[in-house]
């Protein structure tokens, strides 16, 4: 009977730790995030998307996502599940990054806000969602 009651209490716990080894940094100067924000691409290539914020979105990953992103834990699409991704990126990247910075919890698990790492700022994360988008479709 302990164990029910204990498990849900783990996966929180899980949940609360995901991007939480690293230091908090400090950040850097933001110069680069309008020039990103002013080139609409239509239909870009993965590859494209990723590269196009010089490689943030893949170090935000690394970082804080990989943890639950790269095996699944507590309900996490896998990086580069296009059946898991698929329904998540229809519904539009406004709700991704609400989702990613707000924090969710779903039918198949939870979002911790910002990924559990509360020194990531709101652009830190869109360039996250980016990167796992382009490795979704």
């Amino acid at each position: 009977m302990r164990t029910t009651k204990l498990l849900p209490l783990l996966l929180v716990a899980l949940l609360a730790a995901c991007g939480k080894s690293e230091a908090p940094k400090s950040e850097a100067p933001k110069a680069e995030a309008p020039a990103a924000a002013a080139a609409p691409a239509a239909a870009p290539a993965p590859v494209a998307d990723a590269a196009a914020d010089g490689g943030k979105g893949l170090d935000v990953f690394k970082k804080t996502c990989v943890m639950c992103h790269q095996t699944g834990v507590a309900g996490a699409p896998k990086l580069g599940d296009k059946a898991d991704w698929g329904p998540r990126i229809a519904q539009g990247k406004d709700v991704l990054y609400k989702h990613a910075i707000e924090g969710f919890n779903g039918s198949k698990g939870a979002m911790p806000a910002k990924g559990g790492n509360p020194s990531l700022s709101d652009e830190e994360m869109k360039a996250a969602v980016d990167y796992i988008v382009s490795k979704g479709q």
